[in-house]
């Protein structure tokens, strides 16, 4: 799968409140994609720093760019759980999602995500995910 061929996953199987987020796909490999999710005053809460919800979301839409890398295309699937921690805010910067696979069965998939300021070295935020392949 290509860059672009994730990126036409963005526009046609997701939400329009996912897609106003402004996703763009960087990456992709056999078992990993990084994603891009632009810096918007409009996601940031009080105090300045990008909101978790964006964050969160961010992490799961990536997720959906691994997988189908891996499996060589979209199916469909749904999120099973998404646990996320927080390290630290990220501010006026762009955030770079990279989601490695960690294991692709035949109906569940396990991803690791890491979701690093652009330009810095520590993470901002790490999340894991589970999701049922439907298809």
């Amino acid at each position: 799968m290509t860059p672009e061929e994730g990126n036409a996953i963005l526009k046609d199987y997701f939400a329009p409140w996912v897609q106003g987020l402004g996703l763009s796909v960087e990456e992709v490999g056999e078992r990993h994609a990084v994603l891009r999710l632009p810096w918007s005053s409009e996601l940031a809460r009080e105090g300045g720093g990008m909101s978790g919800q964006a964050l969160m979301a961010a992490a799961d839409t990536a997720t959906v760019i691994a997988i189908a890398s891996a499996r060589g295309g979209f199916v469909p699937m749904t999120t099973v759980q998404q646990s996320t921690s927080f390290q630290r805010a990220v501010m006026g910067v762009d955030v770079l999602v990279e989601v490695r696979i960690t294991k692709l069965g035949r109906t569940l998939a396990f991803a690791d995500v890491t979701l690093t300021a652009d330009g810095s070295q520590e993470p901002a935020a790490h999340a894991t995910t589970v999701y049922a392949l439907l298809g």
